[in-house]
């Protein structure tokens, strides 16, 4: 039900206008109100704080679906829900949650999310920005980078060193609400891919945040970021299944239609072997993604699983938008056919919630036991 009613918003919705909002590269604020209407921005979160209380694989179906409409605006929800709302329900406190999550669930407020800095995205342990304790508040100075929703985010999960002495084990997370003196929303920038999606610079200069904005534990935020990014990475491992299913659908419609030497290219055998090996690997990413989300639902440990799902559907996604492209031939190479699109779009699926460098040493270690 929950994946079905994701992909009619997304053939109503976000396929018809997702070509315009591509060349426009901005996605109207009022189509993440309609999104919460449908209960997306709240899907996993208690129904005592305005959510639908589901569980994480149908959170997984959601997220497809809506990237299979628009990746760009499937990364903006899969943010709001997957890095900011999940991290206030577990680490938060009461205050906190009913401070900030019914106004997450009814798009009131939308979450971003900042860990990466200009110096500072693979390796997160080596993050600059700080946040010294002055009184009731703390002082917060530094930049965050490619920051999704930044350009109109409310509440940002922000990751800031208390005890530079401690490394990583100095690393602490606030709550920080737009419009706080001293916040200031930078540059958007100009991507080869998901451009509608608002990826921002965010700077900090001596901003004043209350003690109280302290999410979890201080000098324990380096855990949060962690535990996130396995949310984070099975969110994109769906993101990329969804993408990819979109360009495979393109390529069959095409290959049935487009004739050459007298027949259609679906009945050229190239052509039949190249979808096949589109369809097994689309299901392969898709069977990755949910045992992921299984085990994220049973609360068991699943940083190997999540790597996994997210290296493997990105990869995927990568090779699937590419045959589907190359099957269009010259027609693929214009912005009339969709295919081009998700072609850029398929690109930061290696990128983002880490590398598939990264995830290939995350699975290692974790084969390895260290």
């Amino acid at each position: 039900m929950v994946a079905e009613s994701a992909r009619e918003f997304a053939e109503k919705r976000l396929k018809p206008v997702a070509q315009r909002w591509d060349e426009e590269e901005a996605i109207p604020r009022e189509m993440y109100s309609e999104a919460a209407e449908l209960g997306f921005l709240g899907i996993m979160l208690p129904e005592e704080y305005g959510g639908l209380g589901l569980d994480y694989p149908a959170y997984v179906a959601a997220m497809e679906e809506l990237a299979r409409g628009n990746a760009a605006f499937q990364v903006g929800v899969t943010v709001h829900n997957s890095l900011v709302a999940s991290a206030i329900l577990k680490f938060g406190t009461e205050e906190q949650r009913r401070k900030f999550l019914p106004k997450m669930a009814k798009g009131e407020w939308i979450g971003a999310y900042c860990l990466s800095e200009p110096g500072a995205g693979s390796d997160a342990a080596s993050i600059r920005a700080s946040a010294l304790k002055e009184g009731d508040h703390y002082i917060l100075n530094g930049t965050k980078a490619w920051v999704s929703n930044g350009g109109f985010a409310q509440v940002f999960l922000v990751f800031v060193v208390t005890n530079k002495d401690l490394g990583k084990r100095g690393v602490s997370c606030l709550l920080v609400e737009r419009g706080l003196p001293g916040f200031t929303v930078g540059k958007k920038e100009k991507k080869l891919g998901i451009r509608a999606s608002d990826t921002r610079e965010i700077v900090f200069q001596n901003c004043r945040v209350p003690r109280n904005a302290l999410l979890g534990v201080e000098n324990e935020g380096f855990k949060i970021a962690m535990a996130q990014l396995d949310n984070g990475r099975i969110s994109i491992a769906a993101q990329a299944v969804g993408v990819a299913q979109a360009a495979f659908e393109e390529a069959v419609a095409y290959s049935k239609a487009r004739q050459q030497f007298g027949r259609p290219l679906c009945e050229f055998q190239a052509t039949q072997f190249k979808l096949a090996e589109m369809a097994m690997n689309i299901d392969a990413a898709r069977l990755l993604t949910y045992r992921a989300a299984g085990m994220m639902k049973q609360g068991v440990r699943c940083t190997k699983e999540a790597s996994m799902a997210k290296l493997f559907a990105s990869t995927m996604c990568n090779k699937v938008a590419f045959d589907a492209l190359q099957l269009h031939g010259g027609n693929g190479y214009t912005r009339e056919f969709p295919v081009e699109r998700y072609f850029r779009d398929a690109r930061i699926t290696e990128i983002y919630e880490g590398t598939s460098e990264i995830q290939h040493l995350i699975i290692a270690r974790e084969v390895l036991g260290r």
